[in-house]
């Protein structure tokens, strides 16, 4: 029998050259990257892909093709109800927020805001699409009401915990460390969402990512100023918005953030091959935020993949093992143990002393359990070595890919 491993390595290497190539504009994929055109182009020509819209967060949104986002994004007013100045000991003043757009006359007129542009975000929704919505203790619990009002299914509920929070400067409260994520599907019926596990698992170290995200707030070079000063009092840093889109989007979805503020979540989907939707009501700031992503270079796609599941992966059958040759009628495969043994035929299937169909069937059916993966339990041998059938759907998959 041929070395199917020696196919596996040539592939291997075929598929690094080409990327090589690709890097360096030896091909027209290579070209497309070196120019920046990694994005896919928008999926509907009304959208505003890639721009920031000043005005009314709702009435734009309402102006918007209805199911036509894949993630909303939502950094609302945080109604911070301050009624005077903070000053550290030191006498200087603490920048708080004191703008006239986190300004409302009571709860009531706050939680008629939050429904309505929670109902005019659910509307551009699709309907496999998820938001996402951000505040502190003075105002999520009202919004999450909100939420689960308007039909929306909670599917978690992120603590993001800040490794520098501001002090504490009267003492008469527990310092404030942490602002609260709301992270919702459509609806509880809903079919389908994004959820990147194995990629977020992967950026934790192959751990389980948990709910609660240790994160330091905007601060240094990433802060953007003006006059020395804070652009924008409310600016999240870049590490938070790469976390939410790298866990519930993919390459090409199109995010809409309706408080988009300076920008940071346009610019991390520009780092991350999405495509952005910025609604801002204050000029200013839409200013700042323009200038910021077309600063901001964009990923390359090829490095843009992230960790998938097998079930995300292209479903291989494994009689395309059998017909490109990786092994052949009559080939002998058993589990690592060599207890038991199969033969395989022609078209895919399996036979061996006490049963024959799938590499599936075949495998539970000699082992006496009620279901296998044949995939990781049938080995073949390559010069005395068993290697499990597993490689050879992973080769086929790397060449569809």
């Amino acid at each position: 029998m041929a070395d199917p491993l020696l196919r596996i390595r040539s592939t291997k290497e075929a598929t690094k050259l080409a990327r090589k190539k690709a890097e360096q504009g030896g091909t027209k994929t290579g070209q497309a990257n070196k120019a920046g055109a990694n994005s896919p182009p928008p999926r509907n020509p009304k959208l505003p892909i890639g721009q920031v819209l000043v005005g009314d967060s709702i009435e734009l949104m309402n102006g918007l093709p209805e199911k036509s986002v894949d993630l909303v994004f939502a950094d609302p007013p945080y109604y911070l109800q301050l009624e005077k100045e903070l000053h550290r000991p030191n006498n200087s003043r603490v920048d708080g927020v004191t703008d006239a757009w986190d300004r409302f006359d009571d709860f009531a007129a706050y939680d008629d805001f939050s429904r309505r542009w929670l109902t005019a975000a659910r509307r551009v929704l699709k309907d496999a699409g998820a938001i996402w919505v951000i505040g502190s203790y003075h105002n999520i619990f009202r919004v999450g009401t909100t939420l689960q009002d308007l039909g929306f299914w909670v599917l978690n509920d992120i603590t993001w915990r800040k490794t520098n929070p501001m002090p504490n400067f009267r003492g008469k409260r527990f310092t404030n460390a942490h602002e609260t994520l709301i992270w919702c599907a459509k609806s509880q019926k809903q079919k389908g969402y994004t959820f990147n596990y194995h990629a977020m698992k992967a950026l934790n170290e192959d751990l389980q990512m948990r709910s609660d995200w240790l994160l330091p707030i905007c601060s240094g070079g990433e802060r953007l100023k003006q006059d020395g000063q804070k652009a924008h009092p409310t600016q999240k840093p870049e590490a938070l918005l790469y976390r939410v889109l790298l866990a519930s989007t993919n390459p090409g979805d199109i995010v809409l953030d309706p408080f988009f503020g300076t920008g940071t979540t346009g610019a991390v989907a520009v780092k991350t091959g999405r495509q952005f939707i910025g609604l801002e009501r204050e000029e200013k700031y839409a200013a700042l935020a323009r200038e910021r992503i077309a600063k901001t270079a964009p990923g390359n796609a090829v490095d843009l993949e992230v960790t998938q599941s097998k079930r995300q992966a292209p479903r291989i059958p494994f009689g395309w093992v059998v017909e490109r040759g990786l092994l052949s009628p009559g080939d002998v495969l058993s589990d690592v143990r060599r207890r038991h043994t199969a033969r395989v035929r022609a078209d895919g299937s399996l036979v061996s002393a006490s049963a024959k169909g799938s590499i599936h069937q075949v495998g539970a059916q000699v082992q006496g359990a009620p279901a296998c993966n044949g995939w990781t339990f049938w080995h073949f041998d390559v010069q005395g070595q068993l290697k499990p059938i597993d490689l050879l759907r992973e080769q086929l998959r790397a060449e569809l890919h």
